[in-house]
Order: structure tokens, then C-alpha cells, then sequence
């Protein structure tokens, strides 16, 4: 069972622009969603998928220097970078994650897998409310092929597998409860404004050196301190148009 995981980044973010190369705790933000990627176990390859633009050739030096793969490709039909980046490999499956989610759940991720393994489908569907920012999404190849073929409209090309939640009759799914520890779903841990980079800066200044920190202690961290937890808590996420 060959799976990639591929990172999609890229500098140009409207709301905090170079978001993913800004510092956190001892190192970047990137280096926080590559290190715990490479933590996933039963994964071939580890990959960033960025744009041609010439603002991201920051992520390509990023990458270069740290030895981690990288492909560049459209910057706004992210499926088509998606596709594109995966199809020289021909893996059976896909993980996708983005480099805004620094505290992503590479525990989660080897459950996810292991379902998929357990009962082979299009896609995994993690269940339970999470917070904003830990969980990965796994297709297979076939079904991303698909996907990339079939789907047309801009929320299709710019978010890789809405496509598949919004035709769901078209997919075989997998379907994997995610622990109760982590079913937080007011908190966000991810990177949009620069109040989710003070909560995430916070959180990698209390655990220090520790970019592997389990996902379950970030949520009980936030629990535990309600007024980090509130820092962007009024955040609204931006809508599927």
C-alpha cells in the first residue's frame, strides 16, 4: 500500500501573508506540519506541494535546505497541483494535509490509515467534532484521479476534496471514530489570522522543543487555559464559494 503524504503551502495568504514560514517556538511553521508528517508511520513519501509563483520560491529554499521534497504547480487549481504532484509516483493512496494546521494529529492520521487498510474505500471520513486544524484527509489515488477529472467548478479546484463531500454517492467511504479527547470542535488550532498565531505561538512557547507534542495535550493545554483558547475564538472560518 503506497501512500504520500503531500503538504499544500504557499506564501501568498490573505489574511497573514508568509504565514508558513513564520517563526514558531525554535524553528517555522512548516517545519511543525513536515516533522510531524514524517511521524506518520506506513508512509512512502512526505511531500510540499507549492506554486510556481516567485513568492514561494521561499518554500522551495525551505525545502532544499531541509532535504524534503518538493513540487511546484498552479497556484489557485491546488487539485491540479494536487493531482500532478502525486501522479509520477502512482501511490494507491493520498494524505492530504495543509501547512497552516502546525499541530496536525499524526497519531490520528495512523488510525486513519489503519481503517483504510482495514476496509480499503475512496476515502476515510473521521467522525466527531475536532477543533479546526488537526485532522488529515486520505484518498486513494483512483479517487483523487477521479475527482481531478469531474470536478469543475472553482470550489473544486481550490479545495481538493470538496468534491467527494459534496457528491458522496460517487465514493466508497471508510468511516473512523476519532477519539473523544480531542472532540473540541469551539477551539481552532490552525493558521488564518494573526490570532490563531498568537494561540499557536503560545502553545509551542509552553511546550518547548517539542514540535512532536501529542495532539491530545495542545487540546487539553487549551482547555486548561481558557484565556489562550479565547484568543481567536471569535474567528469565523471563510465559506466554500
Amino acid at each position: 500500500m503506497k501512500t504520500l503524504i503531500i503538504i499544500q503551502a504557499r506564501m501568498g495568504s490573505s489574511r497573514l501573508p508568509g504565514k508558513v514560514l513564520m517563526p514558531l517556538g525554535e524553528t517555522v511553521v512548516l517545519d511543525y506540519v513536515v516533522s510531524r508528517c514524517q511521524q506518520v508511520k506506513q508512509v512512502d513519501e512526505v511531500i510540499v506541494a507549492t506554486s510556481v509563483l516567485p513568492q514561494d520560491d521561499a518554500i522551495k529554499s525551505w525545502c532544499k535546505q531541509h532535504h524534503v521534497p518538493c513540487f511546484r504547480g498552479s497556484e489557485d487549481d491546488v487539485l491540479a497541483r494536487y493531482y500532478e504532484c502525486a501522479k509520477p509516483y502512482q501511490p494507491d493512496y493520498v494524505i492530504r494535509v495543509t501547512a497552516d494546521c502546525p499541530f496536525v494529529d499524526y497519531e490520528l492520521a495512523d488510525q486513519v490509515i489503519e481503517a483504510m487498510k482495514a476496509e480499503p474505500s475512496d476515502i476515510v471520513i473521521v467522525e466527531g467534532d475536532l477543533p479546526r486544524g488537526l485532522v488529515v484527509e486520505m484518498v486513494s489515488f483512483s479517487a483523487l484521479e477521479y475527482i481531478y477529472h469531474h470536478g469543475k467548478e472553482s470550489r473544486h479546484r481550490e479545495h481538493v476534496t470538496y468534491y467527494a463531500y459534496e457528491f458522496p454517492d460517487e465514493f466508497k467511504r471508510t468511516y473512523i471514530q476519532a477519539p473523544k479527547t480531542i472532540q473540541q470542535p469551539q477551539l481552532r488550532i490552525t493558521l488564518d489570522t494573526e490570532e490563531d498565531y498568537q494561540l499557536c505561538a503560545a502553545v509551542a512557547n509552553h511546550f518547548k522543543k517539542n514540535k512532536l507534542i501529542s495532539s491530545q495535550k495542545v487540546v487539553q493545554f487549551l482547555l486548561e487555559h481558557p484565556d489562550i483558547a479565547k484568543l481567536n475564538a471569535h474567528i469565523q472560518q471563510k465559506p466554500v464559494i
